[in-house]
């Protein structure tokens, strides 16, 4: 749309054109109106069309991480769906907003199509995922490793509930740039893993495992706020940081913890401490990443350039 002043202009060119020309009567004034609006609607529309959106990258993996990056709107927030879910965008600089979204693990391969709208504008945009290439490890464990009492399945029962109450929360964003690795370490054990333990058990591996050393110092992804720090049954020593609209880390198996709920932590801030508590064969660092409630590759998230 034009602003009040590109309008008084255009008003006044044509005004002055007509008194030039000596058109200016009674009964022009409808013939006025008309030329007015015709001439108003040709500059507005190059202005209802100037936005751009990309998703980056266009290409993914399953179980990778995107973005959507919607340039050149003056006010208007755009709305996005994606598999039924609502993306949540925000401002990240002028007239441009941002919104990230996941594939599952376990979706399968193909082009999906994200629906874009952005005021009365409605556009589809295309995202192709490829199969991923995960690597499959056979683990031989004590029983009592692979199997739980009653009480540690009421445990584990409650966790889950907990957890997943965690992942309704939808809050602004608080993100700022692009996510860090948590550690400068090699990766142990890669996300998406199949661990076929016993010949029996199959556990598809959600997170990333990075090396560390014991008591080694552990930093935030990414700027948030410290939703949780408890002791849990598989994870041990379990962190986890709310980043806005829908994007969570987790740290899990350590030693202790640098932060307490409600902590608002920036980025690169050390948040607690390489451990083994739990679940857990040696010291390490299980890292994981949720958007939109979706299991994340962290690598790929922290490939995006926000």
């Amino acid at each position: 749309m034009l602003a009040g002043e590109e309008k008084d202009t255009a008003m006044k060119t044509i005004m002055q054109y007509r008194f030039l020309n000596g058109l200016i009567t009674p009964s022009s004034g409808s013939s006025l109106l008309i030329l007015l609006l015709i001439f108003l609607i040709t500059l507005s529309a190059p202005y209802a069309e100037a936005f751009q959106a990309k998703v980056l990258p266009s290409n993914i993996h399953t179980g990778d991480a995107f973005m959507l990056r919607v340039t050149g709107l003056d006010a208007a927030e755009p709305s996005a769906i994606f598999e039924k879910k609502a993306l949540h965008f925000s401002k990240y600089g002028k007239g441009c907003f941002v919104a990230i979204g996941a594939v599952d693990i376990k979706s399968r391969p193909g082009v999906y199509l994200i629906s874009l709208k952005t005021g009365q504008q409605k556009t589809k945009l295309q995202l192709r995922v490829l199969k991923g290439s995960f690597k499959t490890i056979h683990l031989t464990l004590p029983e009592e490793k692979v199997t739980f009492s009653p009480e540690d399945l009421v445990r584990i029962d409650r966790e889950d509930e907990m957890m997943g109450s965690i992942w309704q929360i939808e809050s602004e964003r608080l993100w700022d740039g692009s996510f860090i690795l948590p550690l400068p370490n090699p990766f142990s054990t890669p996300f998406g893993t199949k661990r076929i333990i016993n010949k029996k058990t199959v556990s598809l591996h959600r997170g990333l495992d990075m090396q560390g050393k014991a008591g080694e110092a552990i930093q935030a992804s990414n700027r948030g706020r410290v939703v949780l720090t408890e002791e849990l049954f598989f994870g041990g020593n379990t962190l986890i940081l709310d980043h806005g609209q829908g994007i969570f880390t987790v740290y899990m198996h350590m030693s202790g913890f640098n932060v307490k709920p409600g902590d608002i932590v920036s980025k690169s801030d050390v948040i607690g401490f390489v451990g083994s508590s739990g679940r857990s064969s040696g010291p390490h660092l299980h890292f994981g990443v949720k958007v939109m409630r979706v299991n994340a590759n962290p690598v790929s998230i922290t490939g995006l350039k926000l």
